[in-house]
């Protein structure tokens, strides 16, 4: 397998060093800093550097590991460059930029993983185990690309897990990018409640609400505008529930603000429990024929998706006819039988 990175930071370097550690992939990086190149070549997420998206050559996967505001143009460089290869990226928002690469060979990315420190020189091989790695196939993308791309995303060790872009957004807009405003606002309040006073001894909450409080402001500055739209909408959802809070409190009914409390344990609670458990699960196999067109992959990847059910392994092995075609896909056992369902009701008969 080769595999391109167009940008080796903390990411696109660990992806480096899971895919020839795990893969035995040959890596090839291009990167706009030398220096980054260099670090990447030590320490072994990289086999080549080249100079630029057309010194690359060829490739199975690509991946575009670049700022949020440079990856429309990236990945369209990628897709005219490679064009047998399955192009993906790594950013946090999916909308607007699946919404404007029209290319079938393109399916948008994004691996919930992470680091607080960033760049190459601190990516890891085990950066992706276990994570969530998001992936927004549309009607047009081929069977095989997407195959292709969620068995390499396995392979680095994450789930890979289809979705549709508008989702992504609204979902990251709750989970990500209101928890990093919300935390930029409580440290603004505490500032200027204490007005310049030494933060008093406190326990962990105020630590542990506002410990992303600020975080790179380059990066955090292009996802806000990217979702806005999205981001905007919880927002304003978040100020209608602080003024239902505000009720409560004016109310002064310490039974009512308790029951408040209490919800929000159990929704945390159940929450938390999504994705446990997940190591040495029970995997079922699920096969079901389906035609041999465009989107039929995607179709069937993106409702188990919005189902909540994760796909670990796929194949797909044209009839003798090629007018159809066997998928087979494995899960957990304990979500086959919904799947055969959900499958079942798109028109494709599962067992």
């Amino acid at each position: 397998m080769r595999v391109a990175l167009v940008g080796v930071g903390l990411i696109g370097g660990s992806i480096g060093l899971a895919a020839r550690g795990r893969l035995g992939a040959h890596v090839v990086g291009c990167n706009r800093s030398p220096r980054a190149l260099e670090i990447a070549l030590q320490r072994g997420a990289i086999d080549e550097a080249v100079g630029s998206i057309a010194e690359i050559g060829t490739a199975d996967v690509a991946i575009a590991g670049v700022a949020i505001d440079a990856l429309p143009a990236t990945v369209r460089a990628l897709c005219e460059a490679l064009p047998d290869a399955v192009v993906t990226d790594v950013g946090s928002t999916k909308a607007a930029l699946v919404g404007g690469i029209e290319r079938a060979n393109f399916i948008g990315g994004h691996p919930l993983a992470g680091a607080e420190a960033t760049g190459v020189a601190h990516a890891r091989e085990d950066l992706f185990e276990g994570a969530t790695w998001y992936l927004t196939p549309r009607d047009a993308t081929p069977g095989v690309l997407y195959e292709r791309l969620a068995r390499f995303v396995a392979g680095l060790g994450a789930v890979p897990t289809a979705i549709a872009p508008d989702d992504h957004d609204r979902l990251m807009a709750v989970v990500s990018h209101l928890p990093h405003v919300v935390a930029n606002l409580l440290v603004a309040q505490a500032a200027e409640a204490l007005g310049g006073e030494t933060l008093p001894a406190t326990g962990p909450s105020f630590r542990d609400a506002t410990r992303v409080a600020g975080s790179n402001p380059e990066l955090w500055a292009q996802i806000y505008t990217a979702n806005h739209a999205a981001l905007g909408a919880q927002i304003d959802d978040l100020v209608r529930r602080l003024g239902e809070v505000r009720g409560l409190l004016d109310a002064r009914i310490a039974n009512d603000l308790a029951a408040w409390q209490d919800v929000a344990a159990q929704q945390r609670r159940a929450l938390l429990e999504v994705g446990l458990g997940a190591a040495g699960v029970d995997v079922r196999e699920v096969r079901a024929v389906v035609p041999n067109k465009p989107g039929v992959v995607a179709q069937i990847a993106l409702a188990l998706g919005r189902a909540g059910i994760n796909i670990s392994d796929m194949s797909l092995a044209p009839e003798a006819d090629n007018r159809t075609g066997m998928i087979a896909l494995w899960l957990s056992a304990a979500d086959a039988e919904r799947a055969t369902g959900l499958i079942a009701e798109l028109g494709y008969p599962a067992s």
